[in-house]
């Protein structure tokens, strides 16, 4: 009988890879913390018109990538695309902005998009995504990318280079739009089908074009920075402002447009040049308008997401993460002294100290075989007559070098041994 395999683009963590996810969250954890965000879990599945209504119906996403199907009284759900329409339909529905506490959120899961897999874009994948609501302050668009960096350079990633733009507002981005369609109206016979249907739809999602041919005329497209109102204007100036006294380096990108529609003024996005067309690891921006949208208070928002597979590909690249390993293994040498190994190695646990044995009855040799592959520091051997003096065979598998223990005193000393790595694994 053929195995089952996983669906294509949605893929299995495994254990030797799993080190990197949990550094990469708990990474982000503690320093969203430390700005004063504070986790939500919201479904995977939601109504597909609020995915519909908050990031565009002629947005790829909407169009083409959203796995949607009705449930078995007829209504429209989707598994979610992105995480902040579930973030603000929570904050609504629960009526967070009544929370002092809740205005800075973030959240750390699985989102799905049905596209073709390529490294690190798949069609489950992962991503950190943190908002922030009623704050329409320049200084906190700044702050929001001055966090961004701060994570980057904690996981101790360098080549990354965050690019900037502003979309304007409501009012001065139709300005754009005139202008834009007229640009695109003269070129319409060189444009990809896709193309043509978006001038008319929202023609600013032409600028998520991949075909070369619309990208190269689109090269001499009119610029949206050119086109933005004084407000507008003046916000842009005092992000760089504060983006400069935090030292926090940026590239102007004009032509940048995020792919989806409720942004405006701030955008952002992290771009690598090492992985390939897929170069951007996170990005985001203001979306003033779509908590009242979705029928929510008129509150500003911002926010980001970062791409976890992407992310961890570059660390991956730059650094090296060893294995991890158990600390501890206690072989036991005959079936009288099981027992005593298998309280020992409980009481090893209870301290947070990662520990093996031997579930099989299996030979000493075979023990310190499994030990040796296991890659363990210390392998604890107790026989009967270890057990008759109150005694344990301390093997040090780094050092090659073996001494005796009292059986009162492993578990203290052993603690001391891995004190700080106990500490840290504990904060965890």
């Amino acid at each position: 009988m053929q195995s089952i395999q996983a669906i294509r683009g949605m893929n299995d963590i495994l254990p030797d890879q799993i080190g990197w996810w949990q550094r990469v969250e708990q990474t982000a954890r503690e320093l969203l913390s430390s700005f004063g965000y504070r986790e939500i879990r919201t479904p995977v599945i939601e109504k597909l018109d609020l995915f519909a209504r908050s990031i565009g119906e002629s947005t790829d996403i909407v169009e083409k990538e959203m796995y949607a199907f009705p449930d078995r009284k007829g209504e429209m759900l989707a598994l979610r695309p992105e995480a902040t329409a579930s973030i603000v339909r929570a904050f609504i529905q629960h009526n967070l902005q009544a929370d002092p506490l809740a205005k800075k959120l973030y959240a750390i899961g699985p989102m799905f998009r049905h596209e073709r897999p390529q490294k690190g874009r798949y069609r489950q994948f992962y991503q950190i995504d943190a908002e922030a609501f009623g704050i329409d302050d320049p200084m906190l668009d700044a702050e929001v990318m001055h966090m961004l960096r701060l994570f980057l350079e904690r996981l101790g990633l360098t080549g990354v280079v965050l690019h900037i733009n502003s979309l304007g507002c409501q009012e001065c981005r139709q300005d754009y739009r005139d202008l834009l369609k007229e640009f695109l109206e003269k070129n319409v016979a060189e444009l990809c089908p896709d193309c043509q249907r978006r001038r008319h739809t929202n023609p600013l999602r032409t600028f998520d074009c991949k075909v070369e041919r619309c990208q190269a005329i689109l090269a001499d497209a009119p610029v949206l920075l050119h086109s933005i109102c004084g407000a507008c204007a003046d916000h842009f100036e005092s992000v760089k402002s504060y983006l400069d006294q935090l030292k926090t380096a940026y590239v102007i990108n004009p032509r940048m447009v995020r792919g989806l529609d409720y942004y405006m003024r701030t955008t952002f996005e992290v771009i690598t040049d090492r992985l390939g067309a897929q170069n951007a690891v996170g990005g985001g921006g203001r979306y003033n308008g779509l908590l009242r949208d979705l029928g929510g208070p008129d509150l500003p928002g911002i926010g980001f997401a970062i791409g976890m597979e992407r992310l961890i590909l570059l660390l991956q690249q730059e650094q090296s993460e060893a294995q991890r390993c158990p600390k501890i293994f206690v072989a036991s040498l005959g079936a009288s002294a099981r027992d005593t190994c298998f309280l020992l190695a409980q009481q090893l646990r209870s301290l947070g100290l990662e520990t093996e044995i031997d579930y099989e009855g299996a030979s000493l040799k075979s023990q310190m075989r499994r030990a040796d592959r296991l890659g363990v520091r210390h392998v604890l051997i107790m026989g009967d007559e270890e057990i008759s003096r109150g005694e344990v065979q301390c093997r040090d598998m780094m050092n090659k070098t073996q001494t005796v223990l009292p059986l009162e005193a492993v578990a203290p000393r052993l603690q001391e041994i891995y004190k700080e790595e106990i500490t840290e694994n504990g904060s965890r």
